[in-house]
C-alpha cells in the first residue's frame, strides 16, 4: 500500500511539472532524487552503523572469553567427564552447540593416520597453569583449559618457542596431528602462530636463527589468518632445494578463537598438509634425500593453544589386516569427548575401509568400540556400543555398504591393549576394531 501511494505522489508531481515552465520541471526533478539519494544513504548508513557494531561486540566478547577464567565452569566440566567417561579422542569442534561439520564436506579427504604411536601429548597429566612436562621453552606456556572448547591445551604468547624435550624417532612414514586455537597476541588482536618440524642440532637447548637446526618445514600462520610454508638446509648439494609457498582464499584463513584440526603426512621425500578438510600443500621433495632427518617439532613466534597431538608411524595396511588377519584396529575414526558422532576427519580411514568391503562383497564385519579407563564402567560401555552402531551408520549411509554385512558392539573398557597410565596408553586404548565374520 505504501508503495502504491508513493508512486501516485511521484506521479502527480511529475504531471505538475509538465504544465509548468522548463525550469521549474527540472528543479523539481532535481529535488526529487536528490530527496531519494538522501533517504537511500542514511538507511544504508544505518545498516552499515548496526552491522559494524554487531562486529565490534563479537569482537569484544570474544576477546573476553579468551581472557576469563571460569571456575565454576571448569569444576562442572571436570565432574562431568568423571562421571560420563572423559575419552578424550581427538576433538575437533566448538562445544557450544555450534552445528557440526558435514561429513560430506570432507569428500576429498585421503589423509589416513599413522598405526603405531611414537608421542602423544593431550597435556592432562599436567596441571592446569604449570608449563607442560614434555617441552622446554625458551620462552613462557602454560596448560589451561577454556570454556570455548573441551581438555587442556598448552597456551603460548610469545615471541620466543617451546619444542618437544626428547628427540623423536622417527621413521620415513609417519604422520603428526593436533588441534590449534590461534588467539589474540598483546596486540589485542590475532597475532598468527608457526610451527616447525625440523632436524635439531642442540639436544638439551634451541636452535636459534631464522633457519634453526640442520633443516626441516615450517608451517605459519599469518596474523591476518593466511597458511604459508617453507623449507630449508644446508650444504651446497641440498641448499638449491628449499621451497616455499601459500594459500590463498578466504576460506583457507585461519580465525581468532576458532578450533582448527591440522595433519602431516610424511612419506620419504613426500610432505601432505591438511587443515580439517583441505589439503593445504602437497610438496614431494620437502625432504630432499640425505638432506635433512626431522627429529623435533616446536611451536614459536605467535599466540595460540595446541592441544591432542598425536605423532605415529606408517599408514595400516586396511586389505590385509581384515582380509589376511581377520581384524583391523584403527585409531582414525575420531569423535568428540563423551560423543558418538563420527566426526568428518575419519573419512580418509572409513572410506579405506568401505573400499576393501567393497572390493570383497560376501565378506562380514563386525565393528567394536573400545575406551579407556577413564570414568565410570557403565558409561564407557554404552559410550562405545553407541559408537560402534554410529560407524556402522556413516558405512551405510555414506559409502553404501550393504547394512545386512554388518553388526556392532562396544566393549567399553574392558579389552584395553595397553595400561591406563599415560595419556599416550589410553590413546591406544580408544579405538575401532573390525573383526571379520
Amino acid at each position: 500500500m505504501k508503495s502504491i501511494l508513493k508512486f501516485l505522489v511521484i506521479a502527480t508531481l511529475l504531471s505538475l511539472t509538465l504544465n509548468t515552465q522548463g525550469q521549474i520541471k527540472v528543479d523539481l526533478k532535481k529535488k526529487i532524487n536528490t530527496k531519494v539519494n538522501q533517504r537511500v544513504n542514511q538507511r544504508t548508513d544505518q545498516a552499515i552503523d548496526k552491522g559494524m557494531d554487531a562486529v565490534e561486540n563479537d569482537i569484544k566478547n570474544g576477546s573476553k572469553k579468551t581472557d576469563e577464567t571460569d571456575q565454576a565452569k571448569e569444576n562442572q566440566n571436570n565432574q562431568n567427564n568423571k562421571s560420563t567417561g572423559n575419552d578424550n579422542q581427538a576433538q575437533t569442534d566448538r562445544s557450544g552447540g555450534q552445528e557440526q561439520t558435514q561429513f560430506q564436506a570432507y569428500s576429498k579427504y585421503d589423509f589416513v593416520p599413522g598405526e603405531k604411536v611414537i608421542f602423544y601429548e593431550d597435556f592432562s597429566q599436567d596441571a592446569v597453569g604449570d608449563f607442560p612436562a614434555l617441552w622446554n621453552t625458551n620462552g613462557s606456556a602454560e596448560v589451561v583449559t577454556t570454556n570455548l572448547y573441551p581438555g587442556q591445551w598448552m597456551r603460548f604468547i610469545m615471541n620466543e618457542c617451546v619444542w618437544t624435550d626428547a628427540l623423536l624417532n622417527l621413521p620415513e612414514n609417519y604422520t603428526i596431528e593436533y588441534d590449534v586455537i590461534p588467539i589474540a597476541g598483546e596486540e589485542k588482536r590475532m597475532k598468527g602462530w608457526y610451527m616447525r618440524l625440523y632436524q635439531a642440532k642442540n639436544v638439551k637447548a634451541w636452535d636459534g636463527g631464522s633457519a634453526p637446526g640442520n633443516g626441516g618445514f615450517a608451517f605459519q600462520v599469518e596474523y591476518f589468518g593466511r597458511p604459508s610454508y617453507h623449507t630449508w638446509y644446508y650444504g651446497a648439494e641440498c641448499e638449491g632445494s628449499k621451497l616455499e609457498g601459500y594459500k590463498e582464499g578466504e576460506e583457507f584463513k585461519q580465525k581468532e578463537n576458532q578450533k582448527y584440526h591440522m595433519a602431516i603426512w610424511v612419506q620419504k621425500t613426500r610432505v601432505r598438509l591438511y587443515q580439517d578438510q583441505n589439503k593445504l600443500f602437497d610438496a614431494p621433495r620437502a625432504f630432499p634425500t640425505g638432506c635433512v632427518k626431522p627429529d623435533r617439532i616446536r611451536f614459536e613466534s605467535g599466540a595460540a593453544m595446541i592441544g591432542n597431538i598425536r605423532i605415529a608411524a606408517g599408514a595400516p595396511d586396511m586389505r590385509n589386516k581384515l582380509m589376511t588377519e581377520g581384524k583391523l584396529v584403527t585409531y582414525g575414526i575420531y569423535f568428540d569427548v563423551n560423543k558418538d558422532v563420527v566426526k568428518p576427519e575419519s573419512y580418509g580411514t572409513l572410506k579405506g575401509i568401505a573400499d576393501v568391503l567393497k572390493e570383497n562383497p560376501d565378506v562380514r564385519v563386525k565393528i567394536v568400540g573400545h575406551t579407556d579407563s577413564d570414568g565410570a564402567d557403565a558409561a564407557n560401555l554404552d559410550l562405545s556400543k553407541r559408537r560402534g552402531a554410529s560407524v556402522k551408520d556413516e558405512l551405510v549411509k555414506t559409502f553404501g555398504i550393504d547394512a545386512s554385512r554388518l553388526e556392532s558392539d562396544g566393549a567399553g573398557e574392558t579389552k584395553p591393549v595397553a595400561p591406563n597410565d599415560t595419556p599416550a596408553n589410553k590413546s591406544l586404548n580408544r579405538r575401532v576394531e573390525f573383526i571379520k565374520q
